[in-house]
């Protein structure tokens, strides 16, 4: 008879622990943003999650299920609300001019 082992599942917010993982996960959303337009916020919920959502919730004016919903994976969140979740988030969204080569 073999012991079955049990592995705790896998969640990334539980390894977001500070300013510069975060904005290093958005980076990359943003990067594969044109493949797959709901991994920015897919990455929002994951970093919205690493922190005290019901707190977050509040401060975007959100009920915490409504918030979950619109970050998950299936979520369609508006722009309005990305922008007011990265300001909660103390982020900012910015555009820049891509380096150019001569």
């Amino acid at each position: 008879m073999t012991d079955e082992v049990k592995y705790p599942v896998f969640d990334a917010a539980d390894h977001i622990t500070n300013t510069d993982e975060a904005v290093s996960l958005l980076e990359a959303a943003l990067e594969e943003a044109a493949d797959d337009p709901g991994a920015l916020p897919a990455a929002l919920g994951i970093i919205a999650r690493s922190g005290n959502m019901s707190e977050l919730a509040r401060r975007v004016d959100m009920s915490r299920d409504g918030l979950y919903r619109a970050l998950s994976a299936d979520g369609n969140p508006t722009w309005s609300t990305i922008l007011q979740v990265t300001k909660a988030l103390n982020l900012r969204v910015e555009i820049h001019p891509e380096s150019r080569s001569a």
